[in-house]
């Protein structure tokens, strides 16, 4: 099974790629193939970062979107993790060198993960949404169907790639609160990974992130604790959630999330 994680616009919080590293880092995974940036970035938009090695020698590291050999020993299958940055430029010829990783390593099944923000509270479970290239294979992993229509990226196109392609592919998302939406957001990395553990039928351990999970919640609680508008907003978020299930699918516009908290304030101040 592959599976990606693209730094860029799918990535809210940074919880995919943070996914996609942790797999990498927790069972050793072994860098095999790789992607030639010089196809796919605008190094003016995406700049390499120099390094200095001793005070002395300059390294220049360059964006990359590298495939790491994953072995989990309760896992039935190994996993091939993609990870790497959203490219600039060919989108087509980048998913079709990643469905060329997948072919050559005899992947099965290609699953995408993705973050996008949305109205949702920090202090409710985080609800992963899915979509997948048929009806029955949504039914088989038991994915909530995403609705979502418009703007994509990277994970977007790489999943219909799959289709066209009739490899079997799933992605799943998390929703981030839109008013804490500076990385990291361990508690949507932590459902990524809890949900894609079912998916592929191992139980992951993720107590390390369920400490840093928490201790993110209570510094949110206590920034949120000081703003009394920003704890009403939070508060009318979650009587939403009380009153129906949370449906990340139809997130709003950064327009509407706009217009929407501005209309509460006005309706709290009177004005």
């Amino acid at each position: 099974m592959l599976v990606a994680g693209f730094e860029g616009w799918n990535d809210a919080g940074d919880a995919a790629s943070d996914a996609a590293a942790w797999l990498t880092n927790r069972f050793g995974g072994a860098r095999f193939a790789w992607i030639d940036p010089e196809e796919h970035f605008d190094y003016q938009s995406r700049r390499p970062e120099v390094e200095l090695d001793d005070g002395i020698t300059r390294t220049i590291t360059w964006p990359t979107n590298d495939c790491f050999a994953v072995q989990i020993e309760q896992a039935e299958r190994d996993l091939v993790v993609l990870r790497g940055i959203e490219p600039s430029y060919r989108w087509r010829s980048f998913c079709r060198a990643v469905l060329t990783v997948a072919s050559e390593t005899g992947c099965e099944m290609v699953v995408t993960l993705g973050a996008l923000l949305a109205d949702v509270p920090h202090t409710r479970p985080v609800n992963i949404t899915g979509a997948a290239t048929d009806a029955d294979l949504i039914a088989r992993l038991g994915l909530t169907r995403s609705r979502y229509e418009g703007p994509t990226g990277i994970v977007g196109v790489l999943h219909d790639a799959c289709r066209e392609g009739g490899v079997a592919s799933a992605s799943l998302w998390a929703p981030v609160p839109h008013y804490v939406a500076t990385p990291p957001n361990p508690l949507a990395t932590r459902a990524l990974l809890e949900r894609f553990g079912r998916l592929v039928g191992v139980p992951l351990e993720l107590d390390e992130l369920d400490e840093l999970a928490a201790a993110w919640q209570r510094r949110v609680d206590d920034v949120v604790a000081e703003d009394d508008d920003v704890r009403a907003y939070v508060r009318k978020l979650e009587e939403r959630a009380e009153l129906q299930e949370v449906d990340e699918t139809e997130m709003a516009s950064g327009d509407d999330l706009a217009a929407e908290l501005e209309r509460f304030l006005r309706d709290e101040n009177g004005e």
